[in-house]
C-alpha cells in the first residue's frame, strides 16, 4: 500500500544525498503501514537541534517497521505517532501509524514523509533506517494499486553491504 492515505501527495524520482523520498502532503495526512509486519522504533521525541545536526535525531519524530516481507519500512518528520504504537507491536497494512509533519531537519519547512526502504539491522541504526534503495518505483507501483515487492533490492542491497 501506499505510504500515505487520504490526501493528494507529490514526491520525486530522488532525495538529496542518499535513497529516500520526501513524500509532499499536508500537516496530519494519514502515514500507514505498506505490509503488515511489527514495529521496530519509535520516536515520540523530536531532539533535533540544528546547532548539532546529529544524524539520529534528525528524523524527530518516526515509526520504523519490519514488515512480513523482512523489509524494514522508515517514516520521519511525524507530527504524531498514533497511541499503541510501540516497539513490538503487530501491525496490519493499511494501519496508521503516525501523521504527517515537519519535525526533526525538516522543521520550517512544508510538511512531508521521509520514507525509507532499507534492510533490517540493529534497532536505531539510523543511517540504515533512512533509506538504502530509492523507493520511488515502489511508490509508483503501490500508487496504481500495483504489489510491487522491493524484497531482492533489499537483499541485493544487504549482500553488497556485508562485502
Amino acid at each position: 500500500l501506499f505510504p500515505v492515505a487520504g490526501c493528494k501527495v507529490t514526491y520525486s524520482k530522488y532525495h538529496h544525498d542518499y535513497p529516500a523520498t520526501d513524500i509532499q502532503a499536508k500537516q496530519g495526512c494519514a502515514f500507514v503501514a505498506t505490509v503488515s509486519g511489527v514495529i521496530e522504533d519509535v520516536n515520540l521525541k523530536d531532539k533535533w537541534s540544528g546547532k548539532t545536526n546529529l544524524g539520529q535525531d534528525r528524523g524527530g519524530i518516526s515509526v520504523s517497521y519490519i514488515g512480513v516481507d523482512g523489509v524494514r519500512y522508515y517514516g520521519s518528520h511525524l507530527s504524531k505517532v498514533e497511541p499503541g504504537i510501540s516497539p513490538g507491536v503487530q501491525i496490519v497494512a493499511g494501519q496508521k501509524l503516525g501523521e504527517v509533519g515537519s519535525t526533526g531537519s525538516a522543521r520550517g519547512t512544508k510538511p512531508h514523509l521521509h520514507f525509507g526502504i532499507s534492510y533490517p539491522t540493529m534497532p536505531g541504526d539510523w543511517e540504515i533506517r533512512r533509506g538504502v534503495i530509492w523507493p520511488w518505483k515502489y511508490l509508483d507501483a503501490w500508487r496504481a494499486g500495483e504489489n510491487l515487492s522491493p524484497v531482492k533490492a533489499i537483499n541485493r542491497a544487504a549482500k553488497k553491504a556485508m562485502k
